[in-house]
């Protein structure tokens, strides 16, 4: 877990670096439709301080975020940054801020060098200045061996950190950050932060930073938090933590019962208003019920032990958001086909597999097997060639040497036969933006050659599954973050694979839509459908089965989570957590 920063902080000055006051925002997309992203916000950031913005998709963040960097125009209500109206003073603002969106505009065709030479053209700074400046964002970021190294080949953790660095390039008096840490490995998560920090204490600038990662916001000096584009609360770490005070427990089920199992009796119970799993326990937060309520949910001799836990952040986000009533009950309906979990017939089979790329070696000599009905992890730091082994087991690019099949057919013989029993769901949206939700599910059904009568029951079966109903008319690119991530499991399943690939799924993805999909999987998964999936989210990796845990191309440990945690387990730390495991594993450290 990321550490909270320390107390021993610089004290705000009395004028906010950014004063937000009743600020409002409404858009109009269709004529007569009025949308409200915002509505009557007020927020102060200070120097010297990191402010956070947490909220699912669609509550506002990146447009308050916008907003303060003067390229939007509020509909009521005003921002001022450094002393300037953000409407008035736009360009002003937009010189003294530092400012980096969600897809940071790198030139991917340009080297690291360039890129820097770019926006520090860009922000007009002198040339005189720009020596020292570099060598000081080079060795910030760790980026002083790749300066000649072409944007586009970097890792997705080191663009980041280079999008920073060129936000960073004229010294701004505030810092703004949407998201800056999605899609990166938690090692990179840690480095970035590591330099937020050192910009807010050194330089005594003010940092406003949305996050999609709950645990983020324990390092920040005070949050806010937004919901459908009001403010739900504000506050410090310790008023959230307050809030849910004696109602966190952490449920250890007996060994013969699965985590997953215990979470899936909690799920979408009233008395329970989160459950997740951590470190092969449920975490649970209550509406205040005590351990003998919870404990009567589960079936008559499972027995668990349970206990107090200390509460978090994210236990007191997931108490406050209203309507969750249901939200993460399973669903009921079993795939037709009445798959059963086995694991004993082996889905997917890898022997020495090794990938080139001219004389980069991307994957050397990996060996593992995924049997049916298996939630498999593919784990790894950006550039440790997971998406690599990911597009062969897909079939989408060949190996370079060693044996794979997926679903009993060797894929160096029979790639199309192989790829007609797996669903894929890429990373990125990958569905066709401009089509429909009905018109991209005719469209893959119909790739998958499933006949007419078939198809429309299975597509009436993604509308009943994945709540999709209501949107079946709309364009996909206009769907919310969460509802696209939906139709794309959709497509990936309209034809019942038996093997579900799913690269980086929840990247991005508000922490209410990840326990919705984990459910999902889970569910998949006990009727028999074998999923392989890579994450940058640590927690996640707790609902796989097994993982392999990959850096260099090389695989570093396979096995259970705890097996990957027993590996790491010290005299220091007793009961470290997957993702203390993976970064020690990551730097070459093992326990005793």
């Amino acid at each position: 877990m990321i550490q909270a920063r320390s107390e021993s902080q610089p004290a705000a000055t009395d004028d906010p670096v950014l004063a937000v006051h009743s600020l409002s925002k409404e858009f109009s997309p269709a004529k007569g439709k009025i949308v409200t992203a915002l509505r009557d916000i007020s927020l102060n950031v200070f120097a010297g301080r990191v402010s956070g913005l947490v909220g699912a998709d669609g509550s506002g963040k990146s447009t308050l975020i916008r907003i303060t960097a003067g390229l939007l125009k509020p509909t009521r209500g005003t921002a001022t940054v450094l002393g300037l109206d953000s409407v008035q003073d736009s360009l002003s603002i937009q010189s003294r801020v530092g400012y980096m969106p969600q897809k940071f505009g790198l030139y991917e065709d340009l080297s690291v060098r360039e890129n820097l030479e770019l926006y520090a053209d860009l922000q007009g700074v002198p040339a005189a200045e720009r020596g020292q400046r570099y060598r000081r964002l080079l060795e910030m970021t760790a980026l002083g061996p790749f300066t000649k190294r072409l944007a586009g080949a970097l890792s997705g953790g080191m663009k980041q950190k280079l999008g920073l660095a060129c936000s960073l390039i004229k010294s701004p008096r505030m810092l703004l950050l949407d998201e800056p840490t999605v899609g990166v490995d938690p090692v990179s998560r840690r480095e970035i932060w590591k330099i937020v920090y050192e910009l807010v204490e050194d330089q005594d600038i003010g940092v406003l930073l949305s996050t999609p990662y709950l645990d983020e916001a324990e390092r920040c000096d005070e949050v806010l938090v937004l919901h459908q584009g009001q403010k739900l609360d504000q506050g410090d770490r310790e008023k959230f933590h307050q809030q849910v005070r004696g109602r966190v427990l952490w449920v250890t089920p007996p060994s013969e019962v699965s985590p997953r199992r215990v979470q899936r009796y909690f799920a979408g119970k009233k008395q329970v208003l989160d459950a997740t799993i951590r470190s092969g326990k449920i975490r649970v937060v209550t509406d205040g019920s005590d351990p003998e309520s919870l404990a009567a949910l589960l079936p008559a001799g499972w027995h668990p032990d349970i206990q107090p836990a200390r509460p978090s952040f994210e236990d007191a986000f997931m108490a406050m958001i209203p309507g969750r009533e249901g939200r993460f009950q399973p669903s009921a309906k079993t795939l037709p086909s009445g798959r059963r979990s086995t694991q004993e017939r082996v889905m997917v089979r890898t022997r020495d597999l090794s990938k080139d790329f001219g004389a980069f070696q991307a994957v050397k000599g990996l060996s593992f097997e995924v049997g049916q009905g298996e939630i498999f992890g593919l784990l790894g730091p950006n550039g440790a060639g997971k998406s690599t082994t990911f597009r062969i087991l897909c079939g989408l690019s060949p190996a370079t040497s060693g044996q794979v099949s997926v679903a009993g057919q060797d894929l160096r013989r029979s790639r199309a036969r192989a790829r007609a029993s797996l669903g894929y769901m890429a990373q990125q949206f990958s569905l066709y933006a401009q089509l429909s939700t009905r018109e991209n599910l005719r469209f893959y059904g119909r790739v998958y050659g499933l006949s007419r009568k078939r198809l429309q029951e299975r597509i009436s079966w993604a509308f009943d599954e994945f709540d999709l109903g209501q949107w079946q008319e709309t364009v996909a690119a206009e769907l919310p973050g969460g509802y696209k991530q939906r139709l794309a499991m959709a497509a990936a399943l309209l034809h019942e694979p038996d093997i579900l690939f799913l690269d980086e799924p929840t990247s991005g993805v508000d922490p209410l839509a990840r326990r919705e999909f984990w459910l999902r999987i889970n569910g998949f998964a006990e009727q028999g459908v074998t999923v392989v999936v890579t994450t940058h989210f640590m927690e996640e990796s707790e609902y796989c089965d097994r993982m392999l845990i990959m850096s260099q191309g090389q695989s570093l440990a396979l096995g259970t989570p705890a097996e990957i945690r027993n590996l790491v387990r010290s005299d220091e730390n007793p009961e470290p957590s997957i993702e203390e495991a993976f970064i020690a594993l990551a730097r070459g450290e093992r326990g005793q």
